[in-house]
């Protein structure tokens, strides 16, 4: 019986990982590879096999020598073990040109996700939705609609001087799982999972990379 992973035993880092692992054999089970070694898996994906292997004994023994790992029942693993074998309801909270975008974005739509509404406090929108078909809401409506869609997680697309805010609220509506996407520095609450998505900061990071790699080959 494969153990059973905590957030004690696993680090974010190597979440991570799983999550592109789920991806890697999500394509392998779409072109029917019935099974795969983690040397394939690491030459095929780009992906160190050591690594797999550590990782993937996170989960249990599911390999078998000389064969590698089941594609199907493996991923089925990796499903169950991110909490994706049901269905994670989220909120938006900002219906503007960002939020619109990651409404209608169908990696949050798909495979254990549904965003159920955007919120917003501008009445103009209200009663419109996105593309795909989510609807603008009143942000003052934000507790109802926590509670009668079991919204599981927020994501935060506004300004960043209001997202401490939209932080701050959708924590006492009870939701405690938040993907932030404004460039802002959060006092966080105990029990609520923040994860930032700052773009800025990672095009700083290129930014550096560059002007560095350009500066050692000046050197040269």
């Amino acid at each position: 019986m494969p153990a059973k992973m905590t957030e004690r035993d696993i680090s974010e880092v190597t979440t991570s990982r799983l999550s592109v692992y789920l991806r890697c054999l999500t394509y392998l089970q779409s072109i029917n590879q019935k099974t795969v070694s983690s040397h394939e898996l690491a030459e095929r994906f780009h992906l160190n096999s050591s690594q797999i292997r550590k990782d993937l004994a996170c989960l249990g023994e599911f390999g078998t020598r000389g064969v590698g790992y089941d594609v199907s029942h493996l991923k089925q693993q990796l499903v169950h073990e991110l909490g994706i074998d049901g269905t994670r309801n989220a909120v938006i909270v900002g219906a503007g040109n960002l939020g619109l975008a990651l409404a209608d974005y169908r990696g949050f739509n798909s495979n254990g996700f549904h965003i159920v509404a955007l919120l917003d406090n501008d009445p103009e929108k209200f009663g419109r939705t996105s593309r795909s078909g989510v609807p603008v809401i009143d942000v003052s409506r934000m507790r109802d609609v926590v509670r009668d869609q079991q919204v599981a997680i927020g994501v935060i697309a506004v300004t960043p001087e209001s997202a401490q805010q939209v932080h701050d609220e959708l924590a006492a509506a009870g939701v405690n799982a938040i993907l932030n996407f404004a460039p802002a520095q959060l006092r966080l609450r105990s029990g609520v999972k923040v994860r930032s998505v700052d773009l800025r900061i990672n095009l700083e990071s290129l930014s550096f990379y560059l002007k560095n790699s350009n500066g050692a080959k000046q050197q040269d």
